[in-house]
């Protein structure tokens, strides 16, 4: 049976969060006398990295957010870095610190995010909101797996009572992921590189989340038909060969013209084949991780001040 797979448009649910921003934002200015202050750490020149800091520094602006770029010369140490850190830990009008990754690998990146204290972790990372979190406490949720309930619950797609699987296991999203599914009453299991069966597993899925950065990994064999699927994946193809692997020899328009193509973890084709639903990549999950950072650095200053 062919099914009209619905689309989740991760750009409009983006402009409906951050629609919601702005108003908050006014009030903690009224309520403050200033802006929630968000200030972004840079090191080194990693191209991803820019694009990143900078469309995090436009989407602020649109929100009603004050925001800092610092970027260290690439030669900084770590000890000079931790000072750096603990200067905007002092500072009463940052709300949020984002320290971007990857960092140069002279860093000791753990000690630098470590030393981001938890009330300002707008990214979610730091153990104690990671515990906060796995406790069902409130606290600030890593971006990217906030957005993806977001983007369920907005979509009108139930979670409770429902069997999902995730595919990774990392700190970022992996974990954090099962752990604000397990909140909203699904029945979650992780899987990862060890999982034995892994597809025969994820065709057990009402939901299914791919987190593991392999292109086209997730094939029609692990898809259960009328399945929900979360593509958080975002991976660049530079090879014809791959492309026309990926995207069929009919579909390479974009490759021809660019010499490179997004994929997510999930085949788009067997994707949009099988599933109910569907977060296409570029345009799902991608546009939700900022959407969320604002909303997390408002939250930080309301809580700061006592607004909430």
């Amino acid at each position: 049976m062919s099914l009209v797979a619905q689309i989740l448009d991760g750009n409009r649910v983006r402009d409906q969060i951050k629609g919601e921003c702005r108003p908050r934002a006014e009030a903690f200015f009224r309520h403050a006398g200033r802006q929630p202050g968000l200030a972004v750490v840079l090191v080194g020149e990693n191209p991803a990295s820019q694009v990143y800091v900078r469309n995090k520094t436009k989407t602020a602006g649109e929100t009603g957010i004050y925001s800092e770029t610092i970027t260290p010369d690439p030669t900084v140490t770590t000890e000079e870095l931790l000072h750096l850190v603990h200067s905007l830990n002092a500072r009463e009008e940052i709300d949020g610190i984002l320290v971007q990754l990857p960092l140069p690998p002279h860093i000791d990146s753990q000690k630098i995010l470590l030393a981001v204290l938890p009330e300002k972790d707008v990214d979610g990372f730091h153990p104690y909101n990671m515990g906060l979190l796995a406790t069902s406490r409130p606290g600030l949720r890593p971006c990217t797996p906030a957005g993806v309930i977001e983007m369920l619950r907005r979509n009108e797609i139930p979670m409770s009572g429902k069997s999902a699987v995730v595919i990774g296991r990392s700190t970022i999203v992996g974990k954090p992921m099962a752990l604000l599914l397990l909140e909203e009453n699904a029945t979650v299991t992780v899987c990862h590189s060890k999982t034995p069966n892994l597809p025969q597993v994820c065709r057990g899925a009402d939901i299914l989340v791919a987190a593991i950065g392999r292109p086209s990994m997730v094939t029609a064999d692990f898809i259960r038909p009328g399945a929900v699927v979360i593509d958080v994946g975002i991976n660049s193809i530079t090879e014809r060969a791959e492309a026309e692997r990926i995207f069929g020899p009919d579909n390479l328009a974009s490759f021809e013209k660019r010499g490179s193509q997004l994929v997510g973890d999930v085949n788009p084709r067997d994707m949009a084949r099988l599933a109910s639903a569907y977060t296409p990549v570029p345009g799902g999950v991608g546009p939700l991780t900022i959407a969320m950072l604002m909303r997390n650095t408002i939250e930080a200053a309301e809580r700061r001040t006592g607004l909430c």
